[in-house]
């Protein structure tokens, strides 16, 4: 025992970092609204400045976010912000239909009174959000409302699974959520419908041709924009 504890030894589990996650998330955050915009340069002093942090912790972050394909560091130019191809969004997309589809399912499946009621709360803040013309705040209500359609379907997989790819469907989901709003929101209603009937099938095609609808809205916002 003494001998596997010394050979285990140089592959000793890190201690917990806390800032440098602190600082990953919120720059990741800062992506994700716009703040930090795509093929935006990163200065680490400025970030810095602007987290109220250390050079240190920014620098470990920036490598991380490179690593998840959130930025990309240039040799002898610096960080910047990743710009996603369509070819990226599509590939992401494309899953996130899969997962959500099978969730509505779920959802319609199991979902009792009281989850109907939350479902109609959270789409009334969706609502709420577009008519004020509030980005963030639409984009918030989207994924809340897709993250509790998962939490009602009761699938742990599913969760985990869908929750890898939440933060990079928030991202590209971001310039389309005000164009877009009107008629997602009214399939969100048209889901909630089925959902509250039990009926399954129903719901999972409302959810396929809903996710698929982002996908090719975001599509043509890249090519009007000169992107594709």
């Amino acid at each position: 025992m003494d001998e596997a504890l010394t050979a285990a030894a140089s592959r000793r589990v890190a201690r917990p970092a806390p800032l440098r996650q602190a600082v990953y998330d919120a720059l990741i955050e800062l992506i994700i609204n716009g703040s930090l915009k795509p093929g935006q340069h990163l200065v680490e002093a400025e970030l810095a400045e602007h987290l109220g942090v250390s050079r240190q912790p920014v620098r470990e972050a920036l490598q991380r976010l490179q690593t998840d394909g959130w930025v990309d560091l240039r040799p002898a130019q610096g960080a910047f912000v990743h710009s996603p191809t369509e070819e990226e969004a599509t590939q992401l997309l494309s899953v996130r239909a899969v997962l959500e589809t099978h969730s509505a399912r779920g959802a319609a499946q199991n979902a009792k009174p009281e989850d109907v009621e939350q479902l109609w709360a959270l789409q009334q803040e969706g609502v709420d959000a577009l008519a004020d013309g509030d980005v963030e705040r639409l984009v918030a209500a989207n994924t809340a409302l897709h993250a509790f359609i998962t939490s009602v379907a009761g699938n742990a997989v599913l969760a985990e699974l869908i929750s890898q790819v939440t933060r990079r469907v928030r991202w590209y989901y971001m310039p389309i959520a005000k164009p877009r709003g009107k008629d997602a929101w009214n399939e969100h209603a048209q889901l909630i419908e089925a959902i509250a009937k039990g009926d399954a099938d129903r719901a999972s095609e409302i959810m396929r041709k809903h996710t698929e609808r982002t996908g090719e809205y975001r599509k043509a916002i890249a090519a009007a924009a000169g992107q594709d």
